[in-house]
């Protein structure tokens, strides 16, 4: 099995012959060009990995050539050969993103070696390319699932917001897909090929929390052996989603406020400051405001990262995703598990709608990968989920039956109106009702 395809461009032909016999008994695959012209015709119609040119050639100077091949293919690892070695040349060569530069003849012997290293660095950025790719697929807005109003709502000001350096407040419960929404903006950035770096403010002790996030000098104290850089010159250029911002320490929270005004901060055990560019989103579960009114959270904090809020609705808020989401996670855990699901009794649903769902989407996912995996027969029924959930079952039923059909009304039409925030147009629309009728009931119930 082939290592992998080298293209060798060299004028002097016993060179070419000697390089392609080396490396084609190392298991290489290897293409000839003698000259410049010849070597981007064969680049241009083979995947080749790594280019091993000689510095002069007839048509090109060597140097020269590197910047072309890398516009053809950044990935592609160029070995420059020179009968003549300047030190100079070999500084403007790495300089210009050639892996290495070596004189022929006086190390001949270093040249399999280095086009396996050169190979592994290909194979290497091509697999952390691929990676990065599945990561921008799953997390961008087509992926976060779901068609209510409040869903399409989040998305749509997420989307705005994306193509902004605007600062970001994601408020919603926990479990709700916070995180994926962060990613997903950052994806849609002009940041988005640079680092989304994430830390959760509640899972980190409060006297740490400062050196993770801005780091510290060596000998800044007992323990601090050598220099540590932050999420935020990690994140520099790119995003920092600060999860639970509101179980942040009071006292951080004024070193944070100093960044997001200045772009800069000074490292625990420095005298100088560091400075960055990075756009934050945060994130939060809690009610902010009475944090503030209560000296827990900063209203000048509170100001510079709310510039732009997005409500992530709860799973109770947007109960008519649910099928849809458990059908998408039915599919991910059945493939998972090598379980064939034949069929889903009309009772899975409606148990699963009668839920509240205190985790969010989280439990739902929890819930589904339960029941697939507990599933003996094929077919998911009522029986299939836990035990709360058939419960909750029984008592909605139980309370609908001692309820009048107006009471049942009337309660479905509020619980619509806090779905869709209020509105009475998209509330009409999903009660499947016109607006005057929906007027006209809110009137008769004295909701108005």
């Amino acid at each position: 099995m082939s290592k992998g395809n080298i293209l060798v461009i060299d004028d002097e032909e016993s060179i070419r012959g000697v390089l392609s016999q080396l490396l084609s008994l190392d298991d290489f695959k290897v293409w000839q060009a003698d000259n410049a012209q010849k070597g981007i015709e064969i680049l241009k119609s083979e995947e080749i990995q790594v280019v091993i040119s000689d510095v002069r050639l007839p048509d090109a100077y060597g140097i020269d050539l590197i910047s072309k091949i890398k516009e053809l293919n950044p990935l592609i690892e160029i070995i420059m050969l020179t009968a003549y070695g300047t030190i100079q040349d070999g500084v403007t060569a790495i300089k210009m993103g050639a892996f290495d530069y070596i004189t022929k003849g006086d190390e001949d012997n270093k040249i399999i070696l280095l086009a396996e290293r050169a190979m592994e660095k290909v194979t290497l950025k091509s697999k952390l390319e691929k990676l990065e790719s599945r990561i921008i697929e799953r997390y961008n807005f087509d992926n976060i699932q779901g068609e209510s109003f409040l869903i399409n709502e989040a998305k749509t000001l997420a989307r705005k917001v994306a193509a902004t350096d605007t600062p970001v407040l994601l408020i919603g419960e926990t479990g709700t897909g916070k995180e994926i929404f962060a990613q997903a903006i950052h994806n849609s950035s002009l940041r988005s090929g640079n680092h989304f770096v994430a830390v959760n403010c509640s899972a980190i002790a409060k006297d740490l929390l400062e050196s993770e996030m801005f780091g510290y000098k060596a000998g800044a104290f007992t323990g601090a052996l050598k220099n540590k850089k932050g999420l935020f010159e990690e994140a520099d250029n790119g995003t920092l989603f600060l999860d639970e911002i509101g179980e942040m320490d009071y006292a951080l929270q004024s070193k944070l406020l100093r960044v997001t005004e200045t772009n800069s901060f000074i490292k625990t055990g420095d005298t100088k400051p560091t400075t960055v560019d990075v756009r934050i989103i945060a994130a939060t579960n809690r009610h902010l405001e009475d944090d503030i009114k209560n000296e827990k959270f900063r209203l000048d904090l509170f100001y510079r990262i709310s510039t732009f809020k997005i409500e992530i609705p709860s799973l109770k808020e947007r109960k008519e995703d649910i099928p849809q989401l458990a059908k998408i996670f039915i599919n991910q855990f059945s493939q998972k598990t090598k379980k064939k699901i034949l069929n889903i009794e009309e009772d899975f649903y409606k148990c699963l709608l009668e839920y509240n769902y205190p985790g969010n989407i989280r439990e739902l996912r929890n819930i589904i990968e339960r029941a697939v995996i507990l599933n003996e027969g094929g077919i998911l029924t009522s029986d299939s989920l836990p035990k709360e959930l058939r419960e909750q079952k029984v008592l909605q039923t139980e309370y609908d039956a001692a309820l009048s059909i107006e009471q049942v009304e009337k309660q479905h039409i509020i619980n619509i109106l806090e779905m869709t925030k209020g509105s009475k147009t998209k509330a009409a629309e999903l009660l499947g009702i016109g607006l005057t009728t929906l007027y006209r009931k809110l009137q008769v119930y004295n909701l108005e």
